[in-house]
């Protein structure tokens, strides 16, 4: 199985923000903005769009003099033992998505496609914000939901190929694509820089939409969901999603 061709949004972003975080932690005496640039062959818009989110992330940190150095979340994922800097980046992978859930109003999920199956790993909820019934398991379901068309839209034609022959492409509501060659096409269809979208495919009443987290040979993506009634909020919802997916797989990426 490989990936398709193509960078998302998010994980560009995160490219670019390694490149930094190199160059920063390369020069412990601190590094200016100007330096950065030339260090790192990145134009100056691009370094000063990045630099405030990874000091809003706790990766870098200003001088008063202006200059950047390590921040403290880079320099504690560099401490400790790997339990250690496995739990710290858990934590703040969960207060990510939790601030996503804040931001968005709305229920977030991250998911990924790992030995050939899909697994939501983490969810942001609340009882005002409920996440969505599994009331089909969502291995069993790709077909039908944003979280599943969004990892399966990561894989190469092989990858769904094998996918769809181990998992049937079950009616779970009237407007479920359960016809391989039309689902096929549409995976084929979607760009890697545009949000997913399930609308009522795998439960009556509820909206997704999933944005790519791809990250070397893993494949992940962000998703949320919304009760029908809040259809007008869908688009602008997920569109803001894919803005701000770039800190959480910058922190997946670690």
């Amino acid at each position: 199985m490989a990936i398709t061709s193509g960078l998302s949004a998010p994980s560009q972003s995160v490219r670019h923000a390694l490149r930094l975080l190199e160059a920063v932690a390369g020069h412990p005496e601190g590094i200016t903005e100007e330096r950065l640039c030339r260090v790192t062959g990145l134009p100056r818009a691009l370094v000063a769009r990045l630099l405030p989110m990874l000091r809003r992330e706790g990766y870098v940190s200003r001088l008063p003099d202006g200059a950047h150095v390590a921040g403290e979340a880079l320099m504690l994922l560099g401490a400790g033992g790997e339990r250690h800097r496995e739990r710290f980046r858990q934590g703040r992978i969960q207060r990510a998505l939790d601030g996503l859930r804040e931001i968005l109003g709305a229920p977030v999920y991250l998911a990924r496609y790992l030995e050939g199956e899909l697994r939501v790993e983490r969810v942001s909820a609340t009882t005002e914000m409920p996440s969505v019934h599994e009331w089909v398991d969502f291995r069993a379901s790709a077909h039908a939901t944003a979280i599943g068309k969004c990892l399966l839209a990561q894989l190469d034609h092989e990858g769904r190929q094998d996918h769809l022959s181990r998992h049937k492409a079950a009616r779970l509501t009237s407007r479920t694509i359960t016809d391989r060659r039309v689902l096929l096409s549409a995976l084929d269809r979607q760009p890697a820089t545009m949000p997913v979208l399930d609308l009522q495919e795998y439960a009556v009443g509820t909206l997704c939409a999933a944005v790519p987290l791809t990250a070397g040979a893993a494949v992940g993506c962000l998703a949320l969901s919304l009760p029908v009634s809040e259809a007008h909020r869908l688009r602008r919802t997920a569109e803001a999603l894919n803005e701000r997916a770039a800190p959480t797989l910058l922190t997946l990426a670690f």
